[in-house]
Formats: C-alpha cells, structure tokens, sequence
C-alpha cells in the first residue's frame, strides 16, 4: 500500500487536474453558446439557397452546360478535411479523420493509389493525423479558425472552386463534423464539386415553374451557384466549430467527474491507511507497556 504522503499527494494532484479541467469546461461552454447560436442561424438559410438553386437548375434544359456543375470522371481528388487545432474534445478529431481516410482508401482507392489524391486540411490535428499516416496533404488553412468569419472563408472556397474550374480537380468533398447538439457530432461526407442537382421524380409543372425571372434563369443560376458553395462552405466550417467546443465541453465535463470519483476513491484510501497506522501505533504503545509490566 502507498504511503500516507504518496497518497496526500496524489490527492492534490488530482484536483489540480479537476479545477483545471472544469475551467475548460466552463470556458468551452461559453464559446458553444456563440457557435451553436451562428450554425442555427445559418442553416436555415444556406438549406433554403441550396433549395431555389436545385429547383432552378432542374428547370433549366442546359443546367449541365454551368462550369461548377460539370460532372468529369472523378481522376483527381481533393478532400477537405476539417478537424481542429487543438486537442482535448474527446474522439473530435480522431473519427473524422479516420473517416476521412477510410474514404481515400474505399470510395477513391484508386486515385489514392496513384497519387491522384490529395487532401485540403483545416485544424492541426487532422494534419497531424494524415501525415502519420503518410498522406499527402497538399496545404492548410490552419488560421482560419482565428478568425471564423465570412470573408475569409469565402476567400478559401473561391480559391478552391478556381481549381476545380481550371481542372486541377474534378471532385472536391468535405469532411466535416456536423453539430446535433453538445453530446453528439455526426461524421459528414458531403460532395462540394461538382454540385449535385437532385432530380424531380415525376413530370415537370407548370406550378413548379410558373415563374417570372428578371434577368434571366440562366443568368440567376450562374450567379447564385458561387454564392452557395461560399454558404455551403462556411456552414461546414460553423458546424465543425460547434461541434468542437461541444465535443470539448463533453469531455471535460466526464474528465472533471472522474477526477471527483478518483478523489473520493483516494480519500477512502488515505483514511483507511491512516486509520491502520494509528492502530499499529496503539498496538505498539500497548505491547510496550504490557512488555514493561511484564
């Protein structure tokens, strides 16, 4: 058995650790509020872009003529794989890494195979994470989460959607978690070039598209496709966001109630021990004194 020093001290260390876990706890549940707050805003209205330019490109009989919309066979790949810079949220960011690699190694083995593929990466633990497993990662974009605002975010997608345009890629995919709520984060694949234009089933009706357009069909497609990848970009970026802080709340919040559990389980210890000791002292002190009478 440790000593009564061993223990006392193990019993401070331990919550060191707890205070300092639940101040991480404390601040990750502060930072959630503003995340989840944006992503919830977002969403409704980067679903509802996405849902005018569907409907309007499934109108359009030429809507497969539009750049971004051009299905090419998929020989050079690009994921993006978003993850975070630091650790410290539980498996945050080991399962969407693993995702994404199971996803280099099943869907596009192929490309990976012949070095056709590349990944993209957003957070310094995914990165780490690729070139352990000695992926090629063609550069990151590790900053932008010090400062997650549109602009620059808008800047990244543009820059990625100018390789697509000019065949650098023929498929980009994000890799992302997407935020449910602070306990759960859903490990998201979602293809961001070229976009895909879901197909009515069904004749087409002239209640669908009974519409006037000014200017043009054509010309509204043409300038809304970049506007929402932009959205759909940053809505990715937001969701990873959240989800992070709400990984991190999680598990400070389980690391700060072990760390209680553990030091109650050593109070017990230290008693038990100290209590032994002081009975091996009386045990002493009496056989000594029966030892002098004797």
């Amino acid at each position: 058995m440790a000593s009564l020093k061993e223990i006392r001290t193990r019993i401070s260390s331990v919550k060191t650790t707890r205070q300092v876990t639940s101040a991480m706890k404390m601040v990750s549940a502060a930072k959630l509020k503003k995340a989840q707050d944006a992503i919830m805003q977002i969403r409704p209205y980067a679903d509802k872009l996405h849902e005018i330019l569907s409907s309007l490109s499934a109108s359009l009989e030429n809507s497969e003529d539009s750049i971004f919309t051009q299905n090419r066979a998929a020989e050079k790949v690009l994921l993006v794989l978003i993850s975070s810079n630091r650790g410290l949220c539980g498996a945050f960011n080991s399962s969407i890494s693993k995702t994404a690699v199971e996803l280099a190694l099943t869907k596009y083995e192929q490309q990976t195979r012949l070095g056709n593929l590349e990944f993209l990466v957003i957070g310094k633990q995914g990165e780490k994470y690729l070139k352990s497993k000695k992926l090629g990662v063609t550069g990151n974009a590790n900053d932008i989460f010090d400062n997650l605002k549109f602009d620059p975010v808008a800047e990244l997608a543009e820059a990625i959607m100018n390789d697509f345009v000019s065949k650098k890629y023929d498929r980009i995919e994000l890799v992302y978690n997407q935020f449910k709520n602070a306990a759960v984060q859903i490990c998201t694949t979602e293809q961001f070039l070229p976009v895909e234009i879901e197909e009515e089933e069904g004749p087409k009706t002239l209640i669908n598209y009974n519409f006037i357009y000014e200017p043009s069909r054509e010309y509204i497609v043409k300038e809304l496709i970049p506007k929402s990848l932009k959205i759909q970009f940053y809505k990715a970026l937001l969701d990873s966001n959240a989800a992070e802080h709400g990984a991190r709340m999680t598990a400070m919040h389980k690391a700060t109630d072990n760390a209680t559990d553990l030091i109650k389980e050593l109070t017990l210890t230290f008693n038990k021990a100290r209590q032994a000791a002081i009975t091996n002292e009386i045990l002493e002190v009496t056989n000594g004194a029966e030892a002098l009478n004797g």
